[in-house]
């Protein structure tokens, strides 16, 4: 067809320009502000506070995500992508001219919103905008550009905070921005795809503070190895399950077949890949003394992978993509098992150079698989509901899952268990994560009963 041409066609390359942008900054703000942290946390003369902007800004996310669906079902991207994308420079440009930390935090807090919109929009623009034949090609794209600032964005952010300004690495991604939002306004003015339906009624933002809280409240407890982490380990359990019980469709826990299991797939790549991802130069470093440089090169590795396999699948849109899921899950699973061997003493940490960009590949495969399912799973005025949920099974399981790497290394540091065992047994049980995934991915295809891409019982809210 004349109309699935391609991403870049006259019809479609100023959305993509725009879609790109937009995603690029928001990956590479998040890369870099790891980066920039240190320096303005010695600045503002708060230690104390250091977590806090990290968490601010993935609970506000959770928030963001929800409202994004709700908007996106009942109006379409506009006006709530303007002002999202208003939101989140708005939060730049606090967080750049902070002078005590808790505006940072606040100002975290204010990018977090408007990320978390704008990322769920950018999945019903997606659906609205491009035919079905196109979303593997675009999700390819969306994909590298969330790893490609993995590359550059520490280098970058190093530099600038190092030579300039660790407020440089907020102010100056202000003019991007406004060229993102510029390319992306007039697709974003396209009405709701489901006009005339009644949109899904999940995900009420206060079940999204709440599953936030439950998040923020688990990290917390991670770091402690007391009766009071306990208990507040507790607490965030709680209430991170009361409000997924909400935010998620009924059986995604279990992957019920159909979109429950598409989101459960999105919640498992991340969580396995994320968890080691943030393992994996603490390991080269501390255990086999590798300096930053070095210990970096096989996260550039898994982020040329990801890039590649990305790109692969797009050019072989007529293969079914719960199988390209399923390959993505296996080669997840080798790459993750064969990190393992980085926590061998005796090895000196090389497998991971290898082992990692597999990881990377699975991912690859993986993510952009998943988006597509989602679309082709979601009638038009249940995409955003859909979406956010898509976001926030990534968001949670990214979270506990890091939270758990956590919890192991606080052991190791306590004396408890030494730091090869620790990481030998994140990963192992991550690595159980992925392959699980493989066996989820088969229950991925929309269930057979009718002509419909989604049945209305498989999006039933609990």
């Amino acid at each position: 067809m004349a109309g699935d041409s391609g991403v870049w066609d006259r019809s479609h390359r100023r959305t993509t320009a725009g879609l790109l942008t937009l995603v690029t900054l928001i990956a590479f703000e998040a890369m870099a502000v790891g980066t920039a942290m240190p320096t303005a946390v010695t600045e503002l003369d708060g230690l104390a506070w250091y977590a806090w902007p990290f968490s601010a800004f993935l609970v506000a996310s959770v928030v963001g995500m929800v409202l994004g669906g709700q908007a996106g079902d009942r109006r379409g991207a506009w006006p709530a992508l303007p002002l999202a994308v208003g939101t989140f420079a708005a939060g730049l440009l606090v967080s750049g001219v902070a002078g005590h930390m808790a505006v940072l935090v606040a100002g975290r807090a204010v990018q977090g919103l408007g990320a978390g919109v704008m990322v769920t929009l950018l999945y019903v623009i997606a659906g609205h905008a491009y035919p079905a034949g196109l979303r593997p090609r675009l999700f390819g794209a969306i994909s590298a550009a969330w790893v490609l600032p993995a590359l550059v964005g520490p280098v970058v952010a190093g530099l600038v905070t190092s030579h300039a300004s660790w407020r440089l690495v907020f102010l100056g991604l202000l003019p991007l921005v406004a060229v993102g939002l510029l390319l992306v306004v007039p697709v974003s003015r396209l009405g709701p795809p489901g006009a005339g339906q009644e949109p899904a009624r999940r995900g009420a933002v206060g079940w999204a503070v709440l599953a936030g809280l439950g998040i923020g409240l688990l990290q917390y407890a991670g770091q402690r190895l007391d009766g009071a982490g306990l208990a507040l380990a507790v607490a965030g359990a709680g209430a991170l399950a009361a409000g997924l019980r909400r935010l998620l469709p009924a059986g995604t826990v279990r992957a019920r077949r159909g979109l429950p299991a598409v989101i459960a797939s999105r919640g498992l790549l991340a969580g396995a890949f994320f968890g080691v991802d943030a393992l994996l130069p603490l390991t080269l470093t501390a255990v086999h003394g590798h300096g930053p440089t070095a210990a970096g090169l096989p996260l550039t590795a898994g982020a040329i992978g990801w890039a590649a396999a990305s790109q692969l699948q797009g050019r072989r849109p007529g293969v079914p993509r719960e199988r390209v899921l399923r390959a993505g899950f296996v080669l997840l699973a080798v790459g993750l098992a064969g990190t393992a061997l980085a926590a061998v003493p005796a090895l000196g940490g090389w497998p991971a150079y290898l082992t990692w960009a597999v990881a990377g590949l699975g991912m690859g495969l993986g993510m952009p698989s998943v988006g597509v399912l989602l679309l082709d799973q979601s009638p038009g005025h249940e995409r955003g509901a859909n979406s956010a949920a898509l976001q926030v099974s990534d968001v949670t399981a990214s979270a506990l899952c890091v939270g758990l790497a956590g919890v192991l290394l606080a052991a190791a540091g306590a004396g408890a268990l030494s730091l090869p065992a620790a990481v030998l047994g994140s990963v192992a049980a991550l690595t159980v994560l992925a392959l699980a995934g493989i066996g989820v991915a088969g229950r991925t295809a929309a269930p057979v009963r009718g002509r419909a891409p989604a049945d209305a019982t498989t999006l039933a809210t609990s």
